[in-house]
């Protein structure tokens, strides 16, 4: 008897997305794991996009595509991907997905093989890296890769967890579900920050799953090198970084059982260390995986912390 393929909830949020939603919704049924549902929950939008699902949904979708028809209105990206996470069926896993890129064929087979190989019992959060391609899906590079190791508490300092390629397994569903996101925060960062503090596995995949459509409307966008992304760093500036930051921390410290035992003592010290005066903060800094991913912008992170 062969057994059951895991079922994985896609949970899509959109906003305005039908000049490329239909690319994204073929490349859902050009998936090799084919035990996946489609939860979509529409955050506002003011043009074809409600229509262009729905119409999925009566066509090729059919029997896939569950409409989360709350009435909170237009709350956020954020806040709606959070909204689908808690929505989803007990026992599945959880993909992300954007409104504006493709799938690559293997992309749900890769994550759900990844995540299989993971204590059920143990979060674990699975991404990748991406083919970044221009606005009509020509390629322009590759994502850059991991210099440094993700976990905690790395995963204050940068996200690394990009949102069209996360998956989500079981046990990491019902955790960031239980949790209180701050205001403010990306739903994929804030995924990773609670899996990664409750001391569960991040698993980056380097191969590619995801063409990630790079256009003006980005809701964020990736940088193509660390040296973009450290001049796009420096452009932001401390402000809005720090107040990111110290939202996490904030965040976290009330929500202790989030931690494990171990993450919870490295938690307090970077709190301390954020009320303490600029010159008692290097103790915290003294951590050593509180860095980001290059040696360039881990020195920028430790003026801002020290500053702010």
């Amino acid at each position: 008897m062969t057994a059951a393929l895991p079922r994985v909830t896609i949970a899509l949020s959109t906003w305005n997305g039908a000049a490329y939603l239909p690319d994204q919704l073929e490349s859902f049924l050009r998936q090799t794991h084919t035990a996946w549902t489609l939860a979509w929950r529409d955050d506002g939008s003011t043009d074809a996009t409600s229509t262009i699902v729905r119409d999925f949904a009566a066509g090729a979708g059919a029997g896939r595509v569950r409409d989360l028809c709350d009435t909170s209105g237009r709350i956020g990206i954020s806040a709606s991907f959070l909204n689908l996470l808690r929505a989803a069926p007990s026992g599945e896993c959880v993909a992300f997905a954007d409104q504006d890129d493709v799938w690559l064929a293997e992309k749900l087979e890769r994550g759900i093989a990844a995540l299989s190989r993971v204590d059920a019992n143990c979060p674990a959060l699975y991404c990748a890296r991406q083919v970044l391609v221009n606005d009509a899906l020509a390629p322009i590079g590759e994502s850059a890769r991991l210099a440094e190791p993700p976990g905690f508490p790395q995963a204050l300092t940068q996200n690394i967890a990009t949102g069209c390629t996360v998956m989500l397994n079981p046990a990491a569903v019902r955790l960031v579900a239980k949790s209180r996101a701050p205001a403010g925060t990306l739903h994929d960062w804030w995924a990773y920050i609670v899996v990664a503090a409750a001391g569960g596995r991040v698993l980056m995949d380097e191969v590619p799953t995801v063409y990630y459509r790079q256009h003006a409307g980005n809701a964020v966008g990736v940088p193509q090198t660390y040296f973009h992304r450290a001049i796009a760093a420096l452009r932001r500036g401390p402000g809005v970084f720090m107040r990111i930051f110290r939202g996490h921390v904030d965040a976290l410290s009330a929500q202790p059982s989030l931690l494990s035992t171990e993450n919870r003592k490295t938690l307090i010290r970077v709190r301390d260390g954020l009320n303490a005066a600029p010159w008692r903060r290097i103790g915290a800094l003294r951590l050593p995986a509180l860095k980001r991913q290059n040696f360039a912008e881990t020195q920028l992170f430790r003026l801002w912390f020290l500053l702010g």
